[in-house]
């Protein structure tokens, strides 16, 4: 039975890996990360994270057993920074994944910091800041590794990248503090203001007839799944998140924030029409339905210029491939009986502070003092006590090469992308909406379950994952919507600890990050050397009054918005006659206009469209 990371290989494949082994190269990439202005949906320009003075970013690519080595300078100005390099393993250089405060520190503006690893795996993958729910302010690019072994080599012509996604129209440094705040005690999330494909829209795809195109699909967005199809044209799966698939053929896909999908796709042999592709993001997802949103997006293959490019036909009901059905192209068999299983319950819910908290049982997520890969490293044989991790961080200990089975429980009734760094996983078992907790009495896993690193669990539903804990390393496991990382919903899986101290040198220069903003990088999660004294570590609100429920402090809100606006109705009225007299310093009354413009010239580089944040209600979390 192969390992969860690799495939057997053939003699000959063997051998073809040794030659590539034997050419393999360094692929060295230099990123200046500063703002740049731009207007994607063509409906508001804004400033957004652009490298090296262009965006969209640039595609990273590499062959399998390629050094990639990334310089970053940080010119942001006023915003620290980081990459995470999603779905790659990353063994053996777990200090190059990425997460803020967990395998590194921020990387301070004016600073500079490398990323240096070596390429293990092949498939489509992407890139993005873990840094401060920073990356849809367009810190986000596909990440592609070519394969000299790819099984399907031999069924395509050329290969295509393309990439779907949200856009918000505010920068996420105006949204994150609304969002977490007393005023949004719902927790509904701010909805998107338009679908992008490829960072754009109206986007022509140019085709050749009777060739058959090895099509590399990339979700890259914040918090919108997005289905997919293609008219007049059927499409092979090959690949999920980089693991590939025995052939499937789909009418449409389904892809959450963060998922990938590779097909075959092949073209009519002839030239006298184009046809559309959309990407429509699954709706269920939002609290409230703007009469703006741009909830399609449409691109073409395009076939001839002069030939017309129609208007999609939409479709009345989605219905969409069921990724559980793939079957890994190398046949794993489902891992061995588990030798720990955890359960992690989700839920929504509200602290003291009134906002609204995302949760894996009872314990939300909240940063420690010291990265917990330094906390690891610097431990000592404490390094196997989770204790050493802090209690918000929802620290997990395992020893190495130990079967590790998660089984989610959805307490919430919305649909929730979970990815775990570090690894693959076998998807071996997904329940309907409305199933309630697991049952294993009653659960039927497969014999070659489908691998891949971000699978959806269902609204009010569960799911099961089992993995190989064969990559020493600090992993987090969270939802890939980026406003339920802000609040909270991550744990993190410290695996082979002792392993990982023999594996793993703190480069001078992420030293220096953490040097530069005063973080230690010793200690525990408290930033405490005695390891065992978690004392002052960093906790979220307090939690709520007993008795004090979301529903009171909705009510509790509306009641203080009404109240406050009634005492404004009486000022106004009662000194309409005012606003006419000069004001004592000579000036004339400010407008609301005004407020706006000079609250925006002091925060981000562009200002934030403060009319485009949708204050909805709701019940917190991704809702249907």
């Amino acid at each position: 039975m192969a390992s969860s990371s690799h495939r057997w290989l053939s003699p000959a494949a063997l051998v073809s890996s040794l030659i590539a082994s034997a050419l393999a190269k360094t692929v060295n990439y230099d990123f200046n990360v500063g703002w740049i202005t731009a207007n994607p949906d063509g409906a508001f320009e804004k400033s957004v994270i652009g490298i090296n003075d262009q965006w969209p970013i640039p595609v990273i690519e590499a062959d399998v057993g390629d050094q990639v080595v990334i310089n970053l300078q940080n010119n942001l100005g006023n915003e620290t920074t980081g990459l995470h390099f999603h779905g790659l393993y990353m063994k053996g250089y777990n200090h190059m994944d990425g997460p803020s405060m967990v395998t590194q520190c921020d990387i301070p503006p004016g600073s500079s910091f490398k990323y240096n690893f070596t390429i293990q795996q092949a498939g489509t993958y992407w890139y993005h800041s873990h840094t401060h729910g920073q990356y849809p302010d367009g810190l986000r690019g596909p990440l592609i590794i070519h394969d000299p072994d790819n099984p399907y080599q031999d069924d395509y012509d050329e290969e295509i990248v393309l990439s779907v996604s949200d856009w918000y129209h505010d920068h996420m440094s105006a949204l994150i503090p609304w969002f977490m705040s007393r005023v949004n005690p719902s927790g509904a999330e701010p909805i998107p203001k338009a679908a992008l494909i490829n960072e754009t829209q109206n986007f022509k795809l140019k085709v050749e007839p009777n060739t058959t195109y090895f099509v590399r699909m990339v979700n890259i967005g914040a918090f919108a799944g997005q289905y997919i199809w293609f008219e007049g044209h059927t499409i092979q799966i090959v690949e999920v998140d980089g693991v590939y698939t025995q052939k499937a053929e789909a009418e449409m896909i389904y892809l959450s924030a963060a998922q990938r999908c590779s097909f075959l796709l092949t073209t009519k042999n002839e030239t006298d029409a184009n046809y559309a592709f959309v990407a429509s993001m699954d709706t269920t997802l939002f609290d409230a339905y703007p009469e703006d949103l741009q909830y399609n997006v449409t691109g073409w293959l395009t076939y001839d210029e002069d030939a017309g490019f129609p208007e999609p036909e939409l479709v009345d009901e989605f219905v969409d491939f069921d990724d559980m059905n793939l079957i890994p192209e190398d046949e794993e068999e489902l891992l061995p009986e588990p030798d720990r299983e955890i359960t992690l319950n989700v839920a929504m819910d509200n602290l003291g502070d009134g906002a609204n908290y995302a949760w894996f049982n009872n314990i939300t997520y909240t940063i420690p003092k010291v990265p917990t890969l330094y906390t690891a490293l610097s431990a000592g044989d404490l390094a196997t006590n989770a204790q050493v991790y802090g209690t918000w961080t929802n620290p997990f200990v395992y020893e190495k090469d130990e079967v590790i089975q998660i089984v989610i429980n959805n307490l919430d009734p919305g649909r929730h992308p979970f990815h775990l760094h570090g690894h693959h996983f076998q998807a071996i078992y997904r329940s309907e909406e409305e199933a309630g907790e697991f049952d294993p009495e009653t659960a039927e896993f497969p014999d070659r379950p489908m691998r891949r690193d971000t699978l959806v669990i269902q609204p009010d539903g569960n799911m099961v994952v089992r993995f190989k804990a064969d990559n020493p390393g600090v992993w987090v496991f969270h939802c890939h919507i980026e406003w339920h990382v802000v609040s909270g919903l991550m744990a993190t899986f410290i695996e082979a600890p002792l392993e990982l101290q023999e594996l793993i040198t703190i480069p001078d220069d992420h030293r220096a990050a953490c040097d530069a903003q005063g973080i230690s990088t010793t200690g525990n999660a408290a930033g405490s050397e005695d390891f065992l004294d978690l004392s002052s570590q960093n906790v979220p609100a307090d939690p709520l009054p007993a008795g004090f429920t979301t529903r009171g402090i909705i009510a509790l809100v509306f009641s203080c918005v009404a109240g406050i606006l009634g005492v404004c109705v009486v000022a106004w009225y009662g000194f309409a006659d005012a606003g006419k007299l000069a004001h004592p310093s000579g000036a004339q009354p400010t407008s609301l206009a005004a407020v706006k413009e000079g609250a925006a010239a002091q925060s981000s580089p562009a200002a934030h469209n403060d009319d485009d944040i949708q204050v909805v209600s709701g019940s917190g979390g991704a809702r249907a």
